[in-house]
C-alpha cells in the first residue's frame, strides 16, 4: 500500500496548524487579561449559586430569638442578713440621739432605696432627744407588683440600750440580737420578698427609741407608741421581730400577742420544719413595739426569743447572733406574706 498521498495530507495539516498558531498568538495576548477577569467573574457566579459566605444572593436566615427565662426567686439569705447585724455593730453603740444612732437610721434608708422601697420618716423630739422612725414601702413606680389590700407592718427597733444595767450600767449596749437582728431580717426581706406575690400592701417599719425603758424617767417602745398614734391608716397586722437571732434559738408563744395570728405564724414554722425553735408553748408576756398597736385593735404579733441571758448586758455582741436563726425567722415571714406553695417553700 503506497502511504505517500497520506503523507502529504498530514504534512499540510500541521503546516495549517502552526500558521494557525502564529496567527492567533498575538490575539491571545491582548486578550490574556480580559479573558482572566472573565474567569474571575465566572467563579464568583458558581460561588454565589453554592450559597458562599457574604456572596448569596439570597437574604440569609434570621437567628432564632432567645426566649427570655424566668429568674429563680430569690430565697432570704441568712448569711446576708448577718452582714447586716455587723454593719450595724461597726456603727458602734447606737442609743436614741447618739451620731451613730442616726447612722444606723441613714444606713438603713440606704439599704431600702438601694432594693427599690420608698422610704418615709416619722421624727420628733422626745425629752428633747430626737427621734426617728424609717418606714420602707415598695415603690409604687416599679415594674415589679406591690401587693394589694390592706396593710400589714413588720416592724423591729433599731436603738440600743444607753447602760448595760443588767451587768456594768456605767457601759453601753452594742444590741447585736437586741437591736439589730431584727433590723437585718427586715432589712434582708426588703431584698428578697417577691413583690408580684405579696397578698398585702407591706410596710417594713424601723423603730427608734424603744429600748431605754427606765432610765432617766424614760418609757419603753416610744418610737412604736408614736407610729401608733399618728396611723393613717388602720393594718390588718403588725408583726414585730425583736432578739430572735441568738445561736441558741427559742421562740415561745408571747401572751399579748393576737392568737390566730401567732397559730398562722407557728404552723408555717412547723411546716417549714422548725419545730424545735417556734417552740408552740407559752412562756412570756412582752411589752414589746407590738403592743401600741394591739392596744388600737390591730392584731399583733411578738416574735421574740426572750431567753437570752447576754439580754442588756455587754456580752449582746455579734458572736452571739446566728445566720441560721436569723433565716429561720425570715422565712416564716417570707411565706406568710407572699402566700405562697409551703410544699414548694421546702423544695427551695
Amino acid at each position: 500500500m503506497n502511504n505517500e498521498p497520506m503523507n502529504n495530507y498530514f504534512r499540510v495539516v500541521i503546516m495549517a496548524v502552526k500558521d494557525g498558531v502564529r496567527t492567533t498568538h498575538h490575539a491571545l495576548r491582548i486578550t490574556q487579561h480580559a479573558f482572566g477577569a472573565l474567569a474571575l467573574l465566572l467563579l464568583a457566579l458558581l460561588l454565589a449559586a453554592c450559597g458562599a459566605p457574604g456572596l448569596s444572593a439570597t437574604p440569609e436566615e434570621s437567628l432564632p430569638e432567645e426566649v427570655p427565662t424566668e429568674a429563680a426567686p430569690l430565697v432570704f439569705d441568712g448569711e446576708a442578713a448577718y452582714a447586716h447585724v455587723q454593719a450595724q455593730c461597726d456603727l458602734g453603740f447606737r442609743p436614741t440621739g447618739s451620731e451613730a444612732g442616726w447612722a444606723t437610721g441613714d444606713y438603713i434608708i440606704s439599704c431600702l432605696k438601694e432594693q427599690g422601697w420608698t422610704v418615709e420618716t416619722e421624727e420628733f423630739t422626745y425629752r428633747d432627744t430626737p427621734v426617728r422612725n424609717v418606714i420602707g414601702r415598695p415603690s409604687t413606680g416599679s415594674a415589679r407588683g406591690v401587693g394589694e389590700g390592706l396593710v400589714v407592718i413588720l416592724g423591729a427597733h433599731y436603738d440600743t440600750r444607753r447602760s448595760a444595767d443588767e451587768e456594768d450600767p456605767s457601759v453601753p449596749v452594742m444590741g447585736a440580737n437586741d437591736g439589730a437582728s431584727g433590723v437585718a431580717v427586715l432589712l434582708e426581706l426588703a431584698r428578697t420578698l417577691d413583690r408580684d406575690e405579696l397578698q398585702h400592701r407591706v410596710w417594713l417599719a424601723f423603730f427608734d427609741a424603744e429600748d431605754n425603758g427606765r432610765l432617766d424617767g424614760w418609757e419603753w417602745c416610744v418610737g412604736s407608741s408614736y407610729m401608733a398614734a399618728h396611723l393613717e391608716v388602720t393594718p390588718e397586722a403588725v408583726v414585730v421581730v425583736d432578739m430572735i437571732g441568738d445561736a441558741d434559738q427559742q421562740i415561745y408563744l408571747e401572751r399579748n400577742s393576737d392568737a390566730p395570728l401567732q397559730t398562722q405564724l407557728w404552723e408555717i414554722a412547723a411546716t417549714l420544719g422548725y419545730s424545735d425553735t417556734f417552740i408552740s408553748e407559752y412562756r412570756w408576756a412582752m411589752y414589746d413595739d407590738h403592743v401600741p398597736f394591739a392596744q388600737r385593735g390591730i392584731p399583733a404579733v411578738d416574735i421574740i426569743d426572750f431567753d437570752y441571758p447576754y439580754w442588756h448586758t455587754t456580752q449582746d455582741t455579734s458572736d452571739k447572733v446566728s445566720a441560721g436563726s436569723l433565716e429561720r425567722v425570715g422565712r416564716v415571714l417570707e411565706v406568710w406574706l407572699e402566700g405562697g406553695d409551703l410544699a414548694a417553700e421546702i423544695r427551695r
